[in-house]
Order: structure tokens, then sequence, then C-alpha cells
């Protein structure tokens, strides 16, 4: 294998999908999981609808692997024979990234704060659970754009 700037810039571009997203997918965790141990303190029976509200920021961090995982596909790196990217192509995969790598810790950080709320729906009106798991889950669906757009761009690049 040939070291390039296009190869190394193919790494940064994994590193740049999967490094901000799980910064935001842990910040939004931790968030519903610091109102989650206050309900559980006072009711530990609220805790399976507690860690759902927890686990849906977490996806984001998922969506940035996937995306870093299919860069590394793209580029050989599991099948042990890196390809040699041009300087351009590298570039491609750096551009590729960024809706993953931008619109990812940013959704996870809001998500996590709807679902840390969520979890004071729970507490007072239990029955609820179901509504504040949709609200959080809206914000979802700009990560899962993120995350097409993303893959979309990686498998369009030619290499």
């Amino acid at each position: 294998m040939d070291v390039t700037l296009g190869t190394v810039l193919g790494f940064v571009a994994a590193g740049l999908a999967v490094i901000p997203a799980g910064f935001g997918s842990a910040a939004g965790v931790g968030l519903v999981g610091r109102a989650g141990a206050g309900l559980i303190t006072e009711d530990p029976d609220k805790f399976g609808p507690v860690i759902v509200l927890q686990a849906l920021p977490g996806t984001q961090g998922i969506y940035g692997f996937l995306t870093a995982l299919m860069i590394m596909v793209r580029m050989g790196v599991l099948g042990g024979n890196v390809a040699s990217l041009t300087t351009y192509q590298g570039f491609l995969f750096v551009l590729a990234a960024m809706p993953v790598a931008l619109v990812g810790p940013v959704s996870a950080i809001y998500q996590g704060q709807v679902a840390a709320a969520g979890v004071g729906v729970v507490a007072k009106r239990p029955e609820e659970m179901g509504k504040a798991v949709i609200m959080a889950a809206m914000v979802e669906t700009y990560a899962v754009l993120s995350l097409l757009a993303s893959l979309l761009l990686v498998f369009s690049i030619q290499v």
C-alpha cells in the first residue's frame, strides 16, 4: 500500500464520521441518565421506561460508526488491501462524512434533552411513555437523514 494524502484523508473521514457523533451520543445518553437516576431513586419500577428513553440518543453514535465502517469498506481497509486514494478521492470521503459528522452530534444532544424531559413525563404520568418516546424519536429523523446522505455520498465515490 502506498500511503497517499488521499488515503490519509480517507482515514480522517472515517474519524470525522465516528468521533463527533460518538461525543454527541455520549452527551445525550448521559443527560438522560442523570434525569433517569433521580426518578429511579424515587421509583425503581420505572427503570424500564427510563432505559428506553436513555438508549435513544445513542443511535447517532451508531450512525457515525456505520458511516466510518462504510468508508473503510470502500477504502479496502477491512479486506486488508487499502486503496491508494487520490487527494481528490480522499477529499470526497471527507465531504461525504460531513452530514453525519455535523448533524449527528447536534441531534444526539437535542434528542437527549427531549428524552430527559420524557423522563419527567414518565415520572408523573407513566401511561404517557409512548408519547415521550415519539417526541424524542422525532429528533432522530434528522440523524437518519444525515446518515442516508453520508452513505449515499460514500457509495457515489469511485475508488
